[in-house]
């Protein structure tokens, strides 16, 4: 029971950091680039790609068994990151909607 309870602590820890995390870099990216939606886009190229490709067993020949030994503990990290990701570009399409023009 004890690791359970620590399973979840780091759980929500993770998805707090990678949310902030995101949001973070998607706001700054946005101030930059003037782009709304670049961090999702971003999101799914590099990160999700990278989440795919690092644990990957080369010894397994198909795909599906690979995606297959992923768990909601994985899952979970990845869905705060891409939240922050779509909050960052919430709040910069409403801070130009509010009329700040540096956003």
């Amino acid at each position: 029971m004890p690791d359970l309870l620590v399973y979840i602590i780091q759980t929500c820890v993770a998805t707090v950091l990678f949310f902030v995390m995101m949001f973070g870099i998607g706001f700054i990216l946005n101030m930059l680039l003037k782009t709304t939606w670049f961090p999702i886009i971003l999101f799914f190229i590099v990160l999700i790609g990278l989440a795919i490709w690092s644990p990957w067993d080369e010894a397994s020949n198909p795909t599906f068994d690979n995606i297959g030994d992923y768990t909601i503990i994985y899952y979970i990290p990845i869905t705060g990151a891409l939240i922050g990701a779509y909050v960052s570009g919430w709040a910069i399409r409403k801070l130009r909607q509010g009329g700040y023009k540096m956003f």
